[in-house]
């Protein structure tokens, strides 16, 4: 692997846009981790063009190789947002063959070590995804529609997944049902029970429904605690100011559905601001006071 990865990232080295080369080599379990390359070069940089450039080499071996360019700024993206997990694991589990003042170490450390704010926003991006597939899961099998219920409860049990492996400290892996079978076997047990159960479609989503009601119920202050906290800023926020804002933005997708459930939940109040128009009121949102 060397001897084909050393000519493509060692004139980068000595560019001080380079932050960091890591190699990951091929799984012979598990070929898609490299996506069926015998290895991977990801190279991150500070600022480029294009914030993620890939390239694809074979050498007179047929030993194959793809190169990843990425900026730093699209890398902490992917890191908070976790809508890149490959390149996350890359960064996790690949071997460090140049490090500019420890950069990458550091991102390494981060990443096991999951400081609180970033678990904090990540919590409740997971959240909001989670309610959104809940209950638009519920509203399909309410009206019948039980495999589009099927599909939108198998992503909002991966999410209560993640968010269960983000609330006990960790990092999200691409095997997390893995992580949450020794974490929480209960939400294993969730998912294991709906693909494998004997009983029909609609009475193992009938009987699913029940079981992670609580489960959901039981991690909303903390799932929402983000979205809250951020809130508390100011007396009332329009929904215009909230999506906004430069954090909310990254789960503003599905804030919508989040506020109406945090309604419910009486942990948000609906203030009513009146319009210029006779019995026409703006529709606000406030935290409720402690």
């Amino acid at each position: 692997m060397e001897d084909l990865l050393r000519p493509l990232y060692q004139e980068r080295t000595s560019q001080q846009n380079t932050l960091g080369v890591l190699a990951i080599q091929k799984n012979e379990q598990n070929r898609a981790f490299t996506e069926n390359f015998d290895s991977i070069l990801l190279i991150i940089v500070k600022e480029a063009e294009e914030a993620v450039f890939i390239k694809h080499y074979v050498d007179w071996n047929e030993e194959t190789a793809s190169m990843y360019i990425v900026t730093e700024a699209q890398l902490k993206e992917w890191l908070l947002l976790g809508t890149n997990r490959k390149v996350i694991e890359w960064l996790y589990h690949g071997r460090i063959l140049f490090d500019r003042n420890e950069y990458v170490q550091e991102l390494k450390t981060e990443m096991r070590d999951f400081p609180f704010y970033g678990r904090k926003i990540k919590m409740t991006i997971e959240f909001a995804k989670l309610i959104k597939r809940y209950t638009d899961g519920k509203a399909f099998f309410n009206d019948a529609h039980f495999l589009d219920a099927y599909n939108h409860v198998m992503h909002s049990l991966h999410h209560l997944a993640r968010l269960s492996v983000i609330e006990n400290g960790f990092y999200p892996e691409l095997t997390v049902w893995n992580q949450v079978r020794h974490i929480e076997p209960g939400i294993y047990k969730l998912y294991e029970e709906l693909l494998t159960s004997d009983e029909n479609l609609q009475k193992r989503l009938e009987l699913l429904f029940l079981a992670s009601e609580f489960l959901i119920h039981s991690r909303t202050e903390r799932g929402a605690d983000h979205l809250l906290t951020l809130m508390k800023e100011k007396e009332w926020w329009s929904i215009s100011e909230l999506l906004k804002h430069e954090e909310v933005m990254h789960y503003a997708v599905d804030i919508v559905t989040l506020m109406e459930y945090l309604i419910d939940r009486q942990l948000v109040h609906v203030v009513s601001v009146q319009t210029k128009g006779q019995g026409i009121f703006h529709r606000h949102y406030q935290v409720k006071k402690d």
